[in-house]
């Protein structure tokens, strides 16, 4: 059984988790209105995996007798500067959530739960990825001056990812 300090937190992530796929489905809208169609479908997968973190979380809580409690999803941004600067958002987005589940697995370290520190672990790895590959882009993007050619080009290569894998019930891809 979670306690309810648990239990709040992780119904507080939860809210996260979809304030994420929300925030990237707004970038889908912004990167569409400057016809970067390869930006947009990389935020809309990335949409779609915070969606299955965030439902990764709820199965968890269901699953250990928890209660989900949902919360309203602020509204994100609408506009930003350049692609770069949605990229770099997007960042200061991920380091945000890093820090979110570093406390969370703080947390059930500390109460000594160690089926949601495990969950969490799953969700630190999870981070390093999603850092180390909005960087990735950004890098390139800040390269390359974040227009013409160049962005043309990164653009081309953000079309080719793929859909997140489902999540199996147990958690993993």
């Amino acid at each position: 059984m979670l306690s309810q300090k648990l239990q709040d937190a992780l119904n507080k992530q939860i809210n996260e988790e979809y304030y994420s796929s929300y925030l990237y489905t707004a970038m889908v809208a912004y990167m569409e209105s400057l016809n970067l169609d390869g930006c947009a479908h990389w935020m809309k997968m990335q949409a779609e995996e915070e969606h299955q973190h965030a439902h990764k979380i709820f199965t968890y809580m269901v699953d250990r007798g928890g209660r989900v409690e949902l919360q309203a999803v602020k509204a994100p941004p609408q506009e930003w500067d350049s692609p770069v600067e949605a990229f770099k958002a997007a960042l200061e987005h991920e380091e945000f959530m890093t820090r979110n589940i570093n406390a969370l697995a703080d947390l059930a370290q500390s109460e000594h739960d160690h089926a949601t520190n495990n969950l969490m672990q799953w969700y630190v790895t999870e981070q390093v990825e999603e850092e180390a590959n909005v960087d990735d882009i950004l890098k390139k993007l800040e390269m390359v001056g974040g227009s013409g050619q160049g962005l043309f080009m990164i653009d081309r290569e953000l079309m080719t990812r793929p859909a997140p894998a489902p999540l199996t019930e147990g958690g993993a891809a």
